[in-house]
């Protein structure tokens, strides 16, 4: 066998191997398929974030109110003043005022310190601000709240009063005005009863107390001028409120007379009643604006504003 057989021989033998190792993979009838893309490798390095939490809507409106209360001021956690008229003054976290049977009565500190009304000159409490002192044209000492501070301070009691055989328990004189009893309520009509009365007092810069009405107010606020010009409109209700109520006074009075003692044909009630009831009308609206006037005027004093001067 010559060189150039044996190596045709040895291409015969190691063809079909080779054609199959290259065709094996390849199934019948099908294309050959493209290498798959390499899938990168998760990275390890960068931190994953973590996705938010849900949060539940009770648990969104909790959240809403603790803000909203984080907002307040910080709460005055202070004790409450006790002054007594010898200069001293208490300092306590409960102030209770006791009002025994027998005996006087007197403040309890924290619920030990026992401390007589006569002794105390001012107190507060979680109620407020109280001064005793002596009302205007008595003797006798007396408990005031402090309703407003300014240079003109308000001061006002309360009591609880019979209010007697009016019908409507109370006077047409008083009722509503500043510096006279106003209170709450009618009298149990139409047999009377007992009713809440306020009265209020003022003072001019820590001054002694005085009845608040419009003479002692004009007096009070004489150096400003826009305060003054509110007071004597405030005086021009008050007028006029007079002579309605002495104008309905009269017709009234007129007409019970004529109506006790008719003339032959004439109505059982006299038009004279049905006149005067008008009159009785008019002062309980210029009440009000007479207080709104009393009340600006104070308010002016207080704020420094001396316009109109």
């Amino acid at each position: 066998m010559t060189c150039r057989s044996f190596l045709f021989a040895v291409l015969l033998l190691g063809a079909p191997a080779a054609w199959a190792q290259q065709e094996g993979p390849r199934q019948l009838n099908t294309l050959p398929q493209a290498a798959p893309t390499p899938v990168a490798a998760p990275d390890t390095v960068r931190p994953q974030l973590a996705p938010p939490p849900t949060v539940s809507e009770a648990e969104m409106r909790q959240q809403q109110r603790q803000r909203q209360m984080q907002s307040l001021p910080p709460a005055n956690t202070s004790r409450y003043a006790v002054g007594l008229k010898s200069g001293q003054v208490y300092r306590a976290y409960d102030v209770e005022i006791k009002q025994p049977v027998f005996g006087r009565n007197f403040l309890l500190l924290d619920g030990q310190q026992r401390i007589d009304f006569d002794q105390v000159r001012y107190y507060e409490d979680e109620t407020g601000f109280y001064v005793r002192t002596t009302l205007p044209k008595s003797r006798r000492e007396a408990t005031l709240r402090r309703d407003r501070v300014g240079r003109l301070s308000l001061y006002s009691i309360t009591r609880t009063q019979y209010a007697g055989g009016s019908p409507f328990g109370y006077s047409p004189f008083g009722y509503g005005g500043f510096g006279m009893p106003y209170g709450g309520g009618f009298g149990g009509y139409p047999y009377g009863g007992y009713r809440t009365v306020k009265t209020t007092y003022f003072s001019k810069e820590n001054g002694p107390v005085q009845d608040l009405n419009i003479r002692n107010l004009g007096v009070a606020v004489s150096d400003n001028a826009g305060a003054s010009a509110l007071l004597a409109q405030a005086r021009r209700y008050q007028t006029i409120t007079t002579l309605s109520y002495v104008a309905a006074g009269g017709l009234l009075v007129a007409g019970l007379v004529s109506s006790f003692n008719p003339n032959p044909g004439q109505s059982a009630v006299s038009p004279l009643v049905y006149a005067g009831i008008p009159l009785l009308i008019v002062p309980l609206v210029l009440q009000g604006k007479q207080q709104n006037s009393i009340r600006q005027a104070i308010t002016i004093y207080n704020s420094g504003n001396n316009a109109g001067r």
